[in-house]
């Protein structure tokens, strides 16, 4: 298949596109309003700071969306890790309630986890779902709740990649970002005019290409390879920042384990990352000119976020994601709905990943079932000073990927002020931070300069999040 490209919409973020499903109640026989479509793109490893106010990336079409709709200040993952990530997002549950804990085989519990694309096909929406499901490496078929189906097996492989088209794996060639955007393309011009469409595009990027012996490499879209050549990644105060006051993260490790760098990551290899983006900037473009054609851009929730995110030498740690701090949970989301949806608008309110799924219901007019734990965020996108939550949380169950996490499990709870990390197996090594004061996690303030009550009423939120106070 021959990628498609177009030079003059550049789009650089990860784009998420909401639509509503099933029909609100009517009174008086007034005529059913016409549901919203719904382009979801979901980006891989994005942190926030990747693409709202980066200092050099160029990514027009990301801005363009920001500048006409909303840009979330304070969204963020409850579980930093690909699978259990994109299984809250799909279902508005905790990890501990949906059951997709890590990136273990799952395949069985994915095929009948309740998803709000499934739920939204239910209420008579035309779904697709484009890219990396990931809840279960070695099962790429399709799963139940939509239409059309293109996906891959694990993490998929950025150039000429087999995907599972409906069932059948089928060779492609091309860069995996252009081949996804053009599959998601192809559905929304051949989708009914009858009904609103759901596109779910999960992009790959920019999650690394691994190698044998834990080499990982981020490639660029060809001809992207030299991008903002000669710049300077921005390093916050954190960036190899001492381990002082986080015992969990002061254990020792092997230094010759490339699967536990020291330092951080290489500027160069930031770079890479960032220039990965404008493939999906172009991408973004692509979407968007597609639904201008089609005549309904201005009638599609479009909307834009990612997993999780990705550390590049805070702490000290690389190529992770999986801990509770700021640039592994902290992540984008920006949504644009002209109907709702006051442009340039900034909401400040406290929200997770956990809340998609309640808020695409609602705008759909689709029943929200009783068992998430997600709270919708309508009332935030039409009126960005609203909130709809003060306390979320955050779940990580170990595994053995990286030598210098394992063992570091952990309960999280995060407020508009303190950041709780309670850890499973460690006695002695909890964290709290107060964000206000401290909003780059310099200092734990256990185990004894925690203020009056604090920890008590962290662990008493904890508890009421995971369903047992």
């Amino acid at each position: 298949m021959t990628p498609r490209h177009i030079a003059t919409l550049s789009l650089t973020a990860s784009v998420l596109v909401l639509a509503a499903c099933g029909p609100a109640p009517r009174a008086n026989d007034e005529p059913e309003a016409p549901r919203p479509n719904i382009v979801f793109v979901l980006l891989d490893d994005v942190r926030y700071d990747d693409v709202i106010d980066h200092p050099f990336a160029d990514l027009p079409n990301l801005t363009r969306l920001a500048h006409e709709g909303a840009s979330f200040q304070r969204f963020f993952t409850s579980a930093p890790l690909c699978s259990p990530s994109r299984a809250v997002f799909m279902t508005g549950q905790y990890p501990y309630r949906n059951g997709i804990t890590d990136n273990a085989e799952r395949a069985e519990l994915s095929h009948r986890i309740v998803t709000f694309p499934k739920l939204l096909r239910d209420a008579g929406y035309h779904t697709g779902f484009f890219g990396k499901w990931h809840m279960s490496h070695e099962d790429d078929s399709p799963r139940p709740g939509f239409d059309r189906w293109v996906s891959f097996l694990g993490q998929g492989v950025y150039f000429d990649p087999d995907l599972n088209i409906d069932g059948e794996v089928v060779a492609s060639e091309g860069y995996m970002t252009d081949i996804l955007t053009d599959h998601a393309i192809s559905f929304i011009e051949d989708a009914p005019s009858a009904d609103p469409f759901l596109v779910f595009v999960a992009q790959k990027a920019v999650h690394p290409e691994t190698f044998p012996n834990f080499v990982r490499t981020f490639p660029p879209a060809p001809g992207d390879e030299e991008l903002y050549a000669g710049a300077q990644p921005h390093h916050a105060p954190n960036w190899r920042a001492p381990t002082d006051g986080k015992p969990a993260l002061a254990r020792p490790v092997d230094a010759n384990d490339p699967r536990s760098p020291e330092g951080g990551l290489p500027d160069a290899v930031i770079l890479d990352r960032i220039r990965m983006l404008s493939a999906v900037d172009r991408s973004l473009g692509s979407l968007i000119a597609a639904l201008e054609t089609k005549g309904v851009l201005d009638e599609t929730i479009f909307v834009v976020t990612s997993d999780q995110g990705f550390f590049y030498g805070e702490f000290g740690l690389a190529q992770e994601r999986r801990l509770a701090y700021e640039p592994s949970t902290h992540i984008p989301l920006i949504v644009r709905y002209p109907a709702r949806i006051r442009a340039g608008s900034t909401p400040d309110a406290l929200a997770s990943n956990v809340d998609i799924a309640p808020t695409m219901l609602e705008l759909g007019g689709a029943a929200v079932p009783a068992n998430m734990d997600g709270r919708s965020l309508v009332a935030v996108l039409d009126d960005d000073a609203s909130t709809v939550r003060d306390d979320f949380l955050v779940e990580y169950y170990s595994d053995t990927v990286f030598p210098r996490l394992q063992g570091m499990g952990y309960k999280a709870v995060r407020t508009d002020r303190y950041k709780y990390i309670r850890y499973e197996e460690l006695v002695g090594m909890d964290e709290l931070y107060d964000i206000e004061a401290d909003p780059f996690e310099l200092d734990n303030l256990l185990p004894d300069r925690a203020p009056a009550g604090v920890v008590d009423d962290m662990a008493a939120r904890m508890e009421r999040l995971l369903g047992r106070g």
